[in-house]
């Protein structure tokens, strides 16, 4: 392929206004769509299991959520200043978030001890991991 084939896109102000909007936007429906995901999964297992396991499961879920939503909100902040966004910036983010979420992990097991149950902390961190199937089904991502 020749370099004539490739031309850069150029956003006028407004456009790249209405795109910041829509990231804006999707950030934090998909932290919103975690929490109420981890909050009906917590209501279920009160209702069917023991009070340790509804805890271990909001445990596995803000294992993940809390590291998932100051990313977001880095993210937000930084697309409201009109900063570029660089994937380099995102990798390392990730990056972080995951470090963090295992961090949290350790703290929750040493906090926890052998009060811990393992299937609902699991359970609560997959459900909070797999929440933006909610926003797939409603249509909001």
């Amino acid at each position: 392929m020749d370099q004539e084939q490739f031309e850069a896109i150029s956003l006028t102000p407004e456009q790249r206004r209405r795109m910041s909007a829509a990231a804006v936007r999707g950030l934090l429906n998909t932290v919103l769509a975690q929490l109420v995901a981890l909050l009906i999964a917590t209501l279920i297992t009160l209702l069917v299991s023991t009070t340790w396991s509804a805890l271990s499961i909001i445990a596995g879920g803000m294992t993940y959520l809390i590291p998932t939503a100051l990313f977001v909100l880095h993210l937000v902040l930084r697309l409201l200043s009109q900063k570029p966004a660089t994937a380099t910036m995102f990798l390392v983010g990730e990056a972080i978030k995951i470090g963090v979420a295992m961090i949290l992990m350790v703290l929750v097991i040493k906090v926890f001890g052998t009060n811990l149950v393992w299937p609902a902390f699991f359970v609560g961190l997959l459900v909070v991991l797999k929440a933006y199937v909610l926003l797939l089904v409603f249509k909001k991502l």
